[in-house]
């Protein structure tokens, strides 16, 4: 049987927009992040405070060289407070011009979602803003929320963490 560009052997539509995500657990809520975003994942070691950051960041830490902030994203979506004796991971995400962890309670796979497997974000959302959301995936029986992680972590907030950063180093 001959294959066309949309049908695969089977008949059945083929799926090219299909991307892939990270997902992680914050409380009892799975969140995708792009998986081109994501540099590592390391476990929760202790972190510098930087005095007169926003609650949500955690401190920084020495990664081979590079001060990187460490946004507890518990606390950024309002929920319980990451504490680094449970098992919480640091997800460390690369943009190019800036590197970052974020701490979630784990990483449970990375998961290709076809584009019929999303839907739009929703019109409200009581943890996060909807301008951070690229919308809700869904899997069987599980429902995954996409976060535009790089919009979320290049608000105005994080500006002010680089410039608390500044302060510090003395710069």
């Amino acid at each position: 049987m001959k294959q066309t560009d949309s049908t695969n052997q089977y008949g059945d539509e083929r799926d090219t927009a299909g991307h892939e995500y990270l997902i992680f657990r914050l409380g009892e809520e799975e969140y995708g992040i792009d998986i081109l975003k994501v540099q590592e994942i390391r476990s929760c070691e202790r972190v510098t405070r930087i005095a007169n950051s926003p609650d949500f960041i955690s401190g920084v830490t020495n990664l081979r060289g590079v001060i990187v902030p460490i946004v507890d994203l518990r606390v950024k979506f309002s929920l319980r407070s990451a504490l680094f004796e449970d098992n919480a991971v640091v997800i460390v995400l690369n943009f190019g011009y800036r590197v970052i962890g974020i701490i979630v309670d784990g990483v449970s796979d990375v998961m290709t979602l076809a584009e019929r497997q999303i839907r739009p974000a929703p019109e409200f959302s009581v943890m996060l803003s909807t301008e951070y959301l690229q919308g809700l995936g869904s899997v069987d029986d599980r429902m995954i929320v996409l976060v535009d992680i790089e919009k979320l972590l290049n608000s105005e907030e994080m500006e002010l963490v680089e410039q608390s950063m500044s302060l510090a180093d003395g710069s």
